[in-house]
């Protein structure tokens, strides 16, 4: 037996009160169990399919997407399990801030597409050192990356098996070793060998945050006629406060999951003075904020432009703000640091 199947043979089994991490490309949070149909169950294989998913749904069957599901969870992002009920792990999504619970976003997962695993202490860091004996000397071992394409595969090794399909814009992966070849080793939730990403597909955490959001702007513009779903949180579909949180992602930065949530943490800036990158939000009297989305360019009289999810277009557009959302616009909002 190999070193890697006598460990994952004596990994750790999911426990309530213990943390996990996702260890598929793109894992979707449900409200419960009992509200899956039988078209959802792409989003449940390992490993999950989100684009089979999506393109497998009626226009009338996203459209129930609402009250099913809740969130979607990245490769690697980490999770609290409450409960384990057969197939599934009720958990809290600890790196999606939720006024629904301090530590992080409630709901349920299927267990299998979580480990106990989460690969950055694995033993494939002597990777380095065997790429600097070829020449290599950028070790990269210990630096964040995120996924800048809108989708990219892991391999076993380059050019060899998938690893790990259909990893998505936004994903934060652990480099574990000098690039070689093209291709940077990475860590992965459950392997104790690095999976490679292909070098330009990723791109090193920024150290700091953008100076000018309108940088922001630009990668959210690359999702642009991506589906709407609801609770979408990936280059496969998102919805409008998903939409946000995955862009601002790019950059290492955590937003909130929800759009109320969004709007409540960041500063408010008076209508007439919003500039390329800054949020509108929208409410209907004195109900919470139900929409968010992008100033797409500095307000001409009252002329507005914003790059959102849209639930009645069905994907990512660039349009006016006219009609009824422009009844409903409440003000526009920074975020700041």
């Amino acid at each position: 037996m190999s070193l890697g199947s006598l460990l994952a043979a004596n990994e750790p089994t999911l426990s309530p009160g213990g943390e996990a991490v996702v260890c598929v490309a793109v894992a979707t949070l449900w409200t419960s169990p009992d509200r899956v149909r039988p078209v959802d169950e792409p989003a449940l294989w390992v490993p999950a399919r989100p684009r089979d998913w999506v393109e497998s749904m009626s226009a009338e069957e996203r459209e129930d997407l609402g009250g099913r599901t809740l969130s979607q969870l990245l490769l690697g992002e980490r999770v609290q399990v409450q409960e384990l009920r057969g197939d599934w792990a009720r958990v809290v999504a600890l790196g999606q801030p939720s006024s629904l619970d301090l530590r992080g976003y409630p709901g349920w997962l299927p267990s299998d597409q979580l480990s106990t695993l989460d690969g950055i202490h694995a033993a494939g860091v002597r990777v380095a050192a065997r790429h600097r004996d070829r020449g290599q000397v950028e070790d990269r071992t210990g630096v964040w990356h995120v996924v800048v394409a809108t989708a990219t595969a892991l391999r076993d090794d380059p050019d060899a098996a998938l690893a790990v399909p259909g990893v998505t814009f936004g994903t934060r992966l652990m480099a574990l070793g000098a690039p070689h070849d093209g291709w940077v080793p990475v860590a992965v939730p459950g392997r104790f060998e690095p999976a490679w990403a292909i070098e330009e597909d990723v791109a090193a955490v920024p150290p700091t945050p953008p100076t000018d959001n309108a940088e922001v702007l630009e990668w959210a513009d690359r999702l642009r006629d991506v589906p709407y779903i609801w609770g979408g949180v990936s280059a496969y579909g998102v919805d409008c406060s998903g939409l946000v949180h995955l862009a601002w992602r790019r950059f290492g930065v955590t937003l909130p999951r929800d759009a109320h949530d969004q709007a409540a943490t960041t500063a408010h800036i008076p209508l007439g003075q919003e500039r390329p990158g800054d949020l509108y939000v929208f409410a209907r009297g004195s109900h919470d904020i139900h929409h968010i989305g992008f100033v797409a360019a500095a307000p001409d009289g009252n002329t507005r432009q914003m790059l959102h999810a849209c639930g009645d277009q069905g994907r990512v557009v660039l349009e006016e703000i006219t009609g009824e959302r422009a009844d409903t616009l409440v003000g526009a909002r920074r975020v700041t640091f």
